[in-house]
């Protein structure tokens, strides 16, 4: 028998009355006990003193674009088009090794960032570049995380009056046959699972309706998850209104693509009709503030979001829209926006933790097995230094969301340590940094 006791710390279960100084025992990869005081004498089992630590759910990153490590800060002042249209010719040249690299030294930054759960939404396949979806896989088993690669996709050229060029998109019977192929290979649907398998379409400018109806059809037949972009630029609805008749949000339910197994990546501008459609269909949102702040998409209503009872999780988004962003600190990200616009009141640190946790897993249909501190769920934990210039702050979960993010004194996926006071401890960091240089050169050589 595996035993983790963490013991002195206090702990922020999300769902439940805090404790301010408790214990948490884990046994076997799950949750067998959290309470107050001292932590019951357990023989054999790793105790892990947390004085001066908050302890919370691991983070749950919903949205990502992981080969974009490889190409930050690029196009600094671009609108969402102009930046995409300049880095789709860049991102043409990846090939199996430089998805490996940026995967690797992504995956092991938002480890060190208090992320335990990361998607990732893999969209665009070269022909003869080797298989990149095993390589991010591959990535994310050395660093040692859930993982959710989305089997992303494009089938709309500009030829077809699609954003992306030709040489990035695929037929839709390629990417159906692919995805099959995928879900079959590594989806697994276990209780305890470090990889499931998501279908995801990139965007309704990049894929055709038939591919749309396609993979929701495929995905519910497979009984696995649906993403794609959805509402982040008002030039999306313009193109909407244009080629489709109807907004991005009546697009999706008149195409079948609400529902409790379904969520968007941004949602940004989305009407109050969308939002309680959201929250009729149990549909969820990625909500990605630095990314949407960088390109200057606007600010999401999270806050009405959240108010009509609609699914909200956090997403960093791929590095290329958000240099070098620290999952924890899109709780305080998300927390100001709203703030800036509709006031003090608009979303609380409480809130903000929720959705960087529970809110995430609710969006990966994992609400059941993490994202909350409670027996039986998986012992998927974060533990951040509150003491030292910190504890100058009483309360700790504000010390973790309202400033700059605390250090990370310990993260545990399944009760396994992957990161112990600032440093990887299931990979070597400095070489997947590296990778992730490397990554870089590959995709900016002129001659690949």
């Amino acid at each position: 028998m595996s035993t983790v006791v963490i013991e002195n710390a206090y702990i922020a279960p999300v769902v439940g009355e805090e404790i301010a100084n408790g214990h948490l025992v884990i046994e076997n990869g799950r949750i067998a006990a959290l309470g107050s005081g001292a932590a019951p004498a357990i023989e054999g089992a790793e105790r892990i003193d947390g004085t001066g630590t908050l302890v919370t759910p691991g983070l749950v990153n919903t949205h990502h674009h992981l080969y974009q490590w490889a190409t930050q800060g690029l196009f600094q002042d671009a609108t969402l088009f102009e930046w995409l249209t300049g880095l789709y010719r860049i991102w043409a040249r990846m090939d199996a090794e430089a998805v490996y690299g940026a995967a690797a030294a992504g995956l092991g930054w938002l480890a060190l960032t208090g992320c335990t759960t990361s998607t990732d939404h893999h969209y665009v396949f070269p022909k003869g570049r080797g298989d990149l979806f095993a390589a991010e896989i591959t990535a994310a088993r050395e660093v040692g995380i859930r993982f959710h690669p989305c089997r992303g996709s494009m089938d709309r050229g500009q030829s077809h009056g699609g954003l992306p060029p030709d040489e990035c998109v695929e037929t839709t019977d390629e990417i159906l046959a692919h995805t099959v192929e995928m879900i079959d290979t590594y989806h697994d649907a276990s209780f305890d699972s470090m990889l499931r398998v998501a279908v995801a379409p990139c965007s309704p400018f990049s894929v055709s309706e038939t591919l749309m109806r396609e993979s929701a059809a495929l995905a519910r037949a497979k009984g696995v998850r649906l993403h794609t972009h959805l509402a982040e630029t008002l030039d999306e609805e313009e193109h909407c209104i244009e080629q489709m008749g109807c907004t991005p949000v009546e697009y999706m339910e008149r195409i079948g693509w609400l529902g409790d197994d379904v969520w968007f990546a941004h949602a940004v501008h989305l009407h109050d009709k969308d939002i309680q459609r959201f929250a009729d269909t149990g549909s969820g949102s990625a909500h990605c503030p630095t990314s949407n702040a960088r390109l200057g998409a606007g600010i999401a209503r999270v806050k009405d979001l959240l108010a009509a009872g609609a699914p909200v999780g956090l997403g960093v988004d791929g590095n290329a829209s958000s240099e070098m962003t620290a999952m924890a600190g899109e709780m305080r990200q998300a927390l100001l926006f709203q703030r800036a616009v509709h006031g003090p009141k608009a979303l609380t640190a409480r809130q903000a933790l929720e959705i960087g946790t529970l809110g995430g897993a609710r969006n990966l249909g994992r609400h059941n097995e993490i994202g909350s501190l409670e027996v039986g769920k998986l012992g998927d934990i974060a533990m951040w230094r509150v003491d030292g210039f910190y504890a100058a702050i009483d309360d700790p979960v504000c010390s973790l969301v309202f400033g700059p993010t605390p250090p990370l004194a310990r993260l545990l996926v399944g009760g396994n340590t992957v990161v112990d006071n600032g440093e990887l401890r299931t990979a070597d960091q400095e070489r997947l940094a590296q990778a992730g240089v490397e990554a870089r050169r590959r995709f900016l050589r002129e001659d690949s």
